[in-house]
């Protein structure tokens, strides 16, 4: 599988990296054995990029990458994760065994508190402690995660600590992820990031990455990873019910979700191929990041990903007035 270098630092990403919130529990249980053989496929498969975060059910998604990686030769492959939520142990007698799944989207006893934390010491402890749970010597990308109403402590106080530990060699790239572009393109701009990791917002459905955020990643030199490619399932399965951005999709989403359905399959390519490929083509692109839980989504985005994608699908797309006329 290719690699591609984030920006000018010397860590290299596969095209296609293993998202590991789902085998945190994401929105339903996983179980233990299925977790590992998800990692254990998408190593099969040539994945060497794993991302995961504290928040991801309460470090249970940390814990479950690093025993599944635990053995392989440290060096072949790249793992990042976040800072900005750092986890409080609750007191045994309130956290009992209820699941924190509704409101925080993971179904996990609720052992911890997330509690958002931007400052310099958040930021050393969040990473000592996800070095701990996943049992590693060291992180090679750290991303800002989702600092949305945290700007000043995060320019201020987390990006220049995290700018510290990259020139003392603790973490090999930094970045930020997040679900907009406005900001991600300021860190482009104003602080000397390797990565953003953009979620969402470079998709069949939505482009409005290319109006900013890309453009500034090529001229910089910087990198971006894209995650999100089926905007949390409308591109997977265009259907009524179907979610978009976590929320039902609008009836005129599904709409334009199933035109560009009819394009790609009248080519012969399915609609998750063709959302898979598509930000790839983009220079500033370095991979897309795929959340999966078990070892036949891995084996399925990986077959997507071998598969060809005549040029004509994406002209028709763009003569059908689906696909921005500067996005592919």
């Amino acid at each position: 599988m290719r690699r591609n270098r984030l920006g000018s630092s010397a860590v290299e990403v596969t095209e296609l990296s293993f998202g590991a919130a789902a085998i945190g529990n994401l929105f339903t249980a996983v179980e233990p054995a299925r977790a590992t053989a998800a990692v254990d496929a998408a190593w099969d498969e040539g994945v060497r990029y794993f991302d995961t975060a504290p928040h991801y059910g309460l470090g249970l998604s940390e814990r479950r990458l690093g025993e599944a990686l635990r053995g392989r030769p440290r060096d072949s492959y790249v793992l990042s994760t976040k800072v900005g939520r750092v986890l409080d142990p609750l007191p045994a007698d309130t956290s009992g065994g209820h699941c924190d799944g509704l409101s925080e989207g993971f179904a996990v006893p609720a052992t911890h508190r997330r509690r958002w934390d931007f400052s310099a010491d958040g930021v050393r402890r969040s990473i000592e402690d996800s070095l701990e749970r996943l049992g590693l010597d060291r992180i090679d990308i750290v991303y800002l995660h989702d600092p949305d109403d945290h700007a000043e402590a995060a320019f201020h106080e987390a990006y220049p600590e995290l700018e510290k530990l990259r020139a003392q060699g603790v973490v090999g790239a930094i970045g930020a992820g997040m679900n907009q572009t406005a900001m991600l393109t300021r860190f482009l701009r104003d602080t000397d990031v390797d990565v953003v990791l953009c979620a969402g917002r470079y998709t069949l459905l939505d482009q409005s990455a290319l109006t900013g955020l890309l453009p500034e990643a090529a001229a910089r030199g910087r990198s971006v990873v894209v995650g999100g490619v089926f905007n949390s399932g409308l591109l997977a399965d265009p259907r009524p019910g179907a979610t978009y951005d976590y929320t039902a999709a609008p009836l005129s989403l599904l709409d334009r979700a199933l035109r560009i359905k009819a394009v790609t399959e009248g080519h012969g390519v399915p609609l998750r191929a063709a959302a898979l490929h598509y930000p790839l083509a983009h220079p500033a692109v370095a991979g897309v990041l795929v959340g999966t839980r078990s070892p036949d989504e891995v084996r399925d985005a990986a077959a997507l990903l071998r598969r060809e994608i005549p040029d004509q699908l994406w002209d028709e797309l763009r003569a059908e007035g689906l696909l921005t006329e500067n996005g592919h």
